[in-house]
């Protein structure tokens, strides 16, 4: 099983290695704890939003545009049967996701904002699944879509990650609607959720007794999550957030709890005028990291290869506004120092450890990179 294993991991390094476009400069910074280059995999995509590793060595790609691509052997491939969008500013399609036992279901999980009314009210965050068969997408199934529908542009949340135990969580944006959602949990937006992997509603959420709720409901406010990942020791979910002008936040989530906007906030409103005076209140939670100014930070995973020895244990996290891989260097649950990598070649929107023990980085108007530490 071990030998087997060692020659699938070996073919899927391969056969991405084969996408590969062109050469980036190495890093050579000296004050770097760790030496690499940069290898361009997939390039040729504006916003790669989303992004999962089949079995077989492909790799899937959303692009918010509304594209699915399929790479394999350096041949990207659009896949047909995408539901219908509401692509607006940061709406479009989504995040990604496999199934944990996708070898034998092959189910496909991806966000989106969408009008599934059609009542031409413009749209809201919708999680569907489906199957990939001869690069087109079948068996489509809506798991939940949020509402109302509003012709906002902003604030869909979307990413989407399982836990150890199978179930689906995922986030929604506040919808811009700061003053409603949020603290609101008749209401959809500004929320994490947890559902089944077929969209039915656990009987252990946190809401479900609790009347007008919506049942799905697993934390409340957020602003608009866009990192989430499975922590690989605790099994913890971690998400993080955009604050607005500052109080961008890392928050690890627990059933139930409180998570502050816009009620506590490290940040102000983008023309500098004060959202609220309070940072913490009774009952609501601190997260474990802020950054001010925001960092605009887009995608989540954690360094669990062997391959960055130095790196191990740390939280990556991409920055849209200072286009950088920030590496957050982890003691348990506290952030003792960051690292900027990557730094000037685009707005990080996704970061994954691929099953090949490399890190794979999603960068605007580029496509996808891979983290090569030198004499690997």
């Amino acid at each position: 099983m071990f030998h087997h294993l060692l020659i699938f991991f070996f073919s899927i390094g391969l056969i991405l290695s084969s996408c590969n476009d062109s050469d980036t400069p190495e890093n050579d910074n000296p004050n770097s704890s760790l030496q690499y280059d940069v290898i361009t995999v997939v390039d040729g995509i504006t916003i790669p939003w989303g992004m999962a590793f089949l079995p077989d060595g492909a790799l899937l790609i959303t692009e918010q545009e509304g594209e699915l691509i399929h790479v394999k052997n350096g041949t990207k491939t659009k896949v047909a049967g995408l539901p219908q969008l509401f692509y607006k500013n940061q709406g479009g399609l989504l995040d990604l996701e496999l199934h944990p036992d996708y070898e034998n279901n092959g189910w496909i999980y991806l966000s989106y904002s969408g009008n599934t009314e059609n009542d031409g009210q413009g749209g809201n965050t919708v999680i569907m699944r489906a199957k990939l068969e001869n690069n087109m997408l079948t068996h489509k199934e809506v798991l939940y879509k949020a509402t109302p529908n509003t012709t906002s542009g902003g604030h869909f949340g979307s990413r989407l990650e399982f836990d150890r135990n199978g179930y689906l969580y995922f986030s929604i944006g506040d919808r811009k609607k700061s003053g409603q959602n949020p603290q609101d949990i008749t209401r959809d937006g500004g929320k994490i959720y947890r559902i089944h992997d077929d969209g039915s509603i656990p009987t252990t959420n946190p809401f479900v007794n609790e009347n007008n709720a919506k049942k799905a409901i697993y934390s409340y406010g957020h602003r608009n999550p866009q990192g989430m990942a499975l922590h690989p020791e605790t099994g913890l979910i971690w998400t993080h957030e955009h604050g607005p002008k500052g109080g961008d936040e890392i928050n690890i989530i627990e059933a139930g709890s409180n998570y502050g906007w816009p009620k506590i906030t490290y940040g102000v409103n983008y023309d500098g005028s004060e959202i609220t005076d309070k940072t913490s209140l009774p009952g609501m939670e601190q997260p474990i990291h802020y950054w001010v100014p925001s960092i605009a930070p887009s995608g989540m995973t954690f360094v669990t290869s062997d391959k960055y020895p130095q790196w191990k244990g740390n939280v990556l996290i991409g920055s849209l506004k200072f286009s950088y891989l920030n590496n957050c260097y982890l003691n348990g649950s506290t952030v003792e120092k960051e690292e900027k990598l990557l730094e000037g070649m685009g707005r990080v929107r996704n970061v994954r450890q691929g099953p090949d023990g490399y890190i794979y980085v999603a960068i605007e108007s580029k496509g996808i990179v891979k983290i090569v530490p030198k004499n690997s």
